[in-house]
């Protein structure tokens, strides 16, 4: 009996690294198309001046803002504070993605801009947090440097397959902050 379990196991795991290395395939599929996407499509227009004088101008809005009172901003947006939540739903910026977004054709599915702090500065959709800083989509971007694009996994949403895809928003050949982009990687075929 013990002969046939470690035969079963065996077996088992065979067929999970025969599995594996095709799921890694399938994930890594998107990287290409969504990068190339970005690269033709999203790149050239985040050198516009909504863009770099929203990011410029949080920079500077922010600048002296300390880790705790980040949190408490944080907190608020949590919260739906209107005072904290409408200065970025409402703007300029956010207008400009949304048109954006609308004119991808169902790819883009989401978009939003972050500051240097890590902080949202314009969307088309709601976040569930207004601090980004302490995940990949701005630590893999704007802490890197210029030129800089991340391509997360894909995860199921809606029934759709998406991707979020970030990159790094410089001024004069200088990261002064990172946009993620929801992509709906099925679009891109």
């Amino acid at each position: 009996m013990k002969i046939r379990s470690t035969f079963v196991a065996l077996a088992a795991a065979t067929s999970l690294f025969a599995v594996a290395p095709a799921f890694a395939q399938e994930q890594a599929a998107h990287v290409k198309p969504a990068t190339a996407y970005v690269q033709e499509k999203i790149v050239p227009w985040l050198s516009d001046p909504v863009v770099i004088t929203a990011v410029i101008d949080s920079n500077k809005a922010h600048k002296r803002l300390m880790q705790e009172d980040i949190i408490a901003l944080d907190k608020a947006w949590v919260a739906k504070d209107p005072a904290v939540v409408d200065p970025v739903r409402k703007n300029k910026l956010s207008e400009f993605l949304i048109q954006k977004k609308d004119a991808s054709g169902g790819v883009i599915t989401e978009a939003f801009v972050m500051d240097n702090r890590g902080l949202n500065v314009g969307q088309t959709d709601g976040t569930s947090d207004l601090w980004q800083a302490d995940e990949a989509k701005w630590q893999k971007t704007y802490a890197v440097g210029p030129g800089t694009i991340f391509v997360d996994k894909v995860e199921e949403e809606d029934g759709k397959k998406i991707a979020q895809v970030s990159v790094t928003i410089s001024d004069k050949d200088v990261a002064i902050g990172a946009v993620t982009f929801g992509i709906d990687v099925d679009k891109l075929k």
